[in-house]
């Protein structure tokens, strides 16, 4: 079976591991700097599988050499997002874990394709990116999949319809400037536009931009993991079995929108080797503007991780 790293064994990394065992889709090796605490998870998910019937193995280390051999590695090492925190206070404590995550993947995985889930999402890929060399093609971060998850399941909620029906596109930094596109919001095929109030599309958008934060209040402590870890596991079958899927994820932009050296959310093609193409949607004004502003904290954030590195 193919094999997948994870670095990274709390909550995200754990159940992004559990997603890709039970559902076929690879071997799964979890690494964590926390001696024990990988290695108990994937023996308690590995005890899942005579129940539900899976095969994958899920095994697990805190000897970083156990990513020898991964095709994929998903990055979700860090510390989470507390109450009142924005993503970007993040920075300062992830950026040198998201540089050692890149540099071990190097090391022990030079052909994989890296998934960053880490936070501050678009500025922690760049990291990533720099830290393993690779080609911008194989290192993508996931945003836009969980964010236009948030958004759909919105909609359903709002519409009292089958989150099947629903397809949502969400664009920009993974965080509270993200573009919500109800244009590009369907339902069966017909815009949210048309569904609903306009009040209510912006109400919709508003609580998927904060989609995540809202989660962080309700816990008190942590923040979410399921959605996450799932749309990780997605990014992850797609790369595996070169679909070509096209998914909002924050990739390498090289003019695309206007944007320029940098990672943020777009919608791309994914499959082997990582993203093969960036799809430009024909943005209104508005829009256009918007998701400018939004890559602009992006090249904020960039700037603040080289201020932090030459100091």
């Amino acid at each position: 079976m193919r094999k997948v790293g994870i670095i990274g064994g709390g909550n995200v990394g754990a159940t992004c591991a559990y997603q890709l065992a039970s559902r076929g889709t690879a071997d799964v090796t979890l690494y964590d700097i926390l001696e024990g605490v990988p290695a108990g998870k994937a023996l308690d998910m590995t005890q899942v599988g005579p129940i539900f019937g899976f095969d994958g193995r899920i095994t697990g280390s805190h000897d970083v050499s156990i990513l020898a051999g991964s095709e994929v590695v998903v990055v979700t090492a860090g510390f989470p997002r507390k109450p009142g925190m924005d993503r970007m206070d993040l920075l300062r404590k992830n950026a040198d874990i998201a540089q050692s995550a890149g540099e071990a993947i190097a090391r022990h995985a030079p052909d994989a394709v890296v998934i960053t889930v880490t936070n501050p999402l678009d500025v922690m890929t760049w990291v990533v990116q720099q830290a393993t060399g690779f080609a911008p093609e194989r290192v993508v971060g996931m945003a836009g999949v969980l964010d236009s998850a948030r958004l759909s399941a919105f909609i359903g909620m709002e519409l009292g319809c089958s989150p099947k029906d629903i397809c949502a596109m969400v664009l920009g930094g993974h965080g509270d400037t993200m573009v919500p596109l109800p244009r590009f919001s369907t339902v069966n095929g017909v815009p949210i536009t048309e569904l609903m109030s306009a009040e209510r599309v912006q109400a919709l958008s508003d609580r998927t931009r904060n989609g995540g934060a809202e989660i962080v209040k309700l816990l008190g402590t942590g923040s979410a993991y399921y959605a996450p870890g799932a749309a990780a596991a997605i990014m992850v079958e797609a790369v595996l079995n070169d679909s070509d899927r096209l998914l909002p994820a924050s990739a390498w932009l090289t003019g695309q929108y206007g944007l320029k050296g940098m990672y943020c959310g777009v919608p791309v093609h994914l499959g082997k080797g990582g993203v093969s193409r960036i799809l430009e949607l024909d943005l209104n004004d508005a829009e256009k503007a918007a998701l400018a502003a939004s890559a602009g904290t992006v090249t904020k954030g960039i700037a603040e991780v080289q201020a932090l590195a030459s100091a």
